[in-house]
């Protein structure tokens, strides 16, 4: 009798303590939590007590409390999306959108079969998109677009015949789009932003046969786990020498067309200056009479070229009196836009500002617009960074040059200055000056150094200058892909929030050494950002430093790391102004600030 009484109660402890043990979805949802390195704070309200997470903050569940739709856009979340996730088995709905996970999409998820909504888009998720969502027959929206994607879109997809909203648009999508099954159906905006992709869903003519890497990655049931690795790598590495092949095409062919151009846009100018050129200047920046600067500009050549970017080839324009200008010439687009380039150069000339570059006036040829600025010894920062210069760093006690530092690298010190005159600056054109600029196009190379290694935005405004479309080519096959905000990518409309996250990029760019598009970043599916994160997750943020730089101070390090982190987020809401970044290094970098001149945001 004994016997069965104890039975009985063991019995009756295991039935009570299986009533208040968690679900297995609620299990599936805490290691996806688990996963999540940083959040809004959401998921801090999901715990382990809990015996039904169906009142969890994202999650909704049926009648029979079975979770079908997790439900989380816009909660920060950092980190990978956990593989255990695949084990909501009922689950209809998954939308992480604007967040920035990173990692690759688990094909796990191939096992919900009753999925009918996938929304990923605007995260920093790479690797290839898994075949194994073909097996979602229910499927109905599927949007991962504005990731790092790469590899070939998987033919399987095209089986899905619910299929009604697809977008895979703004990865780093290669090879030719499936024209079979629902695929076929998607217009051009579905796969806009993938620069390798072809076929004629996008009317690119797909000009070699590529390896089908899709099948590859697409293995039939029971297939062995190393065999579906071993696709997966194939696939990467595809993606990997497409994306170097292309970067080392477009360098090739950037050094082509400089050599080919350079020269004759130096002849050019000879021609331009003399068929009735008249100059312009602002506020008497310029104390030479108009003869004597067009007997210069005729005098330039080929010789006299120190840069050419994505608005024109510029030259050194020396004066006799020893003052030195820089000489940007500007094809016209249209000869009918006379009235509006002088419209737009008028409003810049206006522009006065400690760390803006000064354009002193133009020369109005009938070819060109040749636009005067002010020379600054320290090249770009793109120079300093990535050594094309050696750097000179001169000290003054009143107008006296005290001393003459030279060195390979900058200091931290200096890289600190930079930043703060970049911030100030960008701060400058969006909230002080008439009317408000944004610019469009920050990277090193539109920041120049003066000989103090004082920063000066450049190029600001020039994107007006030339029509929007040939403005949008020229920006990406300049180099600056790596720079442009997701939303910019996708819709190319430009605002503040697009110069904030250009910036944040600027700033890891200053901090590490690297290019944002660095081969050792590609070679791993991601940019600069995703390293960022990729080290954020692994608690090791601070080796995100250039080890050549010296002079670094762990305070400021982790202040310049929350500020770039904050710029670079997904979502452009969760961005601050860059009034608000110059407030924010200010306060942050109290114990730097005789590095420093603090300016009045309502100042020149």
């Amino acid at each position: 009798m004994g016997i069965l009484v104890f039975l009985f109660v063991l019995i009756l402890a295991l039935v009570i303590q299986a009533s208040f043990a968690i679900s297995p979805d609620g299990e599936a949802l805490l290691s996806f939590k688990a996963a999540i390195v940083r959040s809004n704070g959401d998921l801090l309200q999901w715990k382990e007590e809990d015996r039904n997470p169906c009142h969890w903050i994202g999650v909704r569940c049926d009648p029979t409390n079975q979770v079908i739709s997790l439900i989380l856009p816009r909660r920060k979340l950092l980190g990978p999306i956990s593989p255990e996730i695949s084990k909501l088995n009922s689950l209809n709905v998954l939308d992480l959108r604007y967040n920035a996970l990173y990692g690759t999409i688990p094909p796990e998820l191939g096992n919900c079969t009753l999925l009918n909504s996938i929304f990923l888009q605007f995260n920093y998720l790479g690797g290839a998109i898994p075949a194994e969502f073909g097996v979602l027959s229910q499927l109905k929206n599927l949007d991962i677009s504005s990731n790092l994607l790469g590899g070939s879109i998987p033919s399987s997809l095209g089986k899905l015949s619910k299929l009604s909203k697809f977008n895979v648009s703004t990865n780093f999508l290669l090879g030719p789009i499936p024209s079979d099954g629902v695929l076929s159906t998607f217009a051009e905006d579905s796969f806009v932003g993938n620069r390798a992709l072809c076929g004629t869903q996008i009317n690119v003519v797909c000009k070699v046969e590529p390896v089908n890497s899709s099948a590859m990655s697409h293995l039939p049931d029971g297939s062995k786990g190393p065999e579906r690795n071993s696709a997966r790598f194939l696939i990467s590495a595809l993606a990997t020498v497409g994306a170097l092949l292309l970067v080392a095409l477009m360098c090739f062919w950037g050094c082509f067309l400089f050599k080919k151009f350079a020269k004759k846009d130096s002849q050019g100018l000879a021609i331009d200056v003399s068929g009735g050129a008249s100059i312009v200047m602002f506020h008497g920046d310029l104390p030479y009479s108009s003869k004597d600067i067009i007997k210069k500009l005729e005098m330039l050549n080929d010789e006299h070229i120190i840069g050419s970017g994505g608005f024109g080839t510029v030259y050194k324009l020396a004066m006799d009196d020893g003052n030195v200008f820089a000489l940007k010439r500007i094809i016209k687009t249209n000869v009918g836009l006379d009235r509006f380039f002088e419209g737009e150069l008028a409003i810049l000339g206006s522009i006065k500002h400690r760390y803006l570059v000064n354009l002193r006036g133009y020369c109005n040829s009938p070819a060109s617009k040749l636009l005067i600025y002010d020379f600054l010894p320290g090249g770009s920062l793109d120079e300093a960074l990535h050594g094309k210069r050696s750097l000179t760093r001169v000290y003054y006690v009143g107008n006296t040059n005290v001393s003459t530092v030279k060195s390979e690298n900058l200091d931290w010190d200096a890289r600190l200055n930079i930043i703060m005159g970049a911030a100030k600056g960008l701060a400058y054109l969006h909230d002080d000056c008439s009317p408000r600029i944004i610019h469009r196009d920050i990277k090193s190379s539109n920041i120049l150094l003066d000989g103090n290694l004082e920063a000066r935005v450049s190029d600001f405004g020039l994107a007006k200058l030339v029509d929007d479309e040939k403005s949008h080519i020229t920006t990406i096959v300049a180099g600056t892909f790596g720079y442009l905000a997701p939303e910019y990518m996708q819709s190319g409309r430009a605002t503040e929030k697009t110069d904030v996250y250009s910036f944040g990029v600027l700033v890891l760019e200053i901090m590490s050494g690297k290019r944002p598009t660095d081969a050792s970043f590609i070679e791993k599916g991601l940019n600069i950002v995703g390293w960022l994160n990729f080290l954020v997750v692994e608690n090791r943020q601070r080796e995100i430093i250039d080890p050549q730089c010296e002079g670094v101070r762990a305070e400021s390090l982790d202040a310049l790391l929350s500020v770039a982190i904050l710029c670079v987020s997904s979502n452009p809401e969760e961005r601050p102004t860059m009034h608000r970044v110059v407030q924010v290094l200010s306060e942050v970098m109290t114990p730097c600030a005789s590095d420093f001149d603090f300016y009045d945001s309502n100042s020149d």
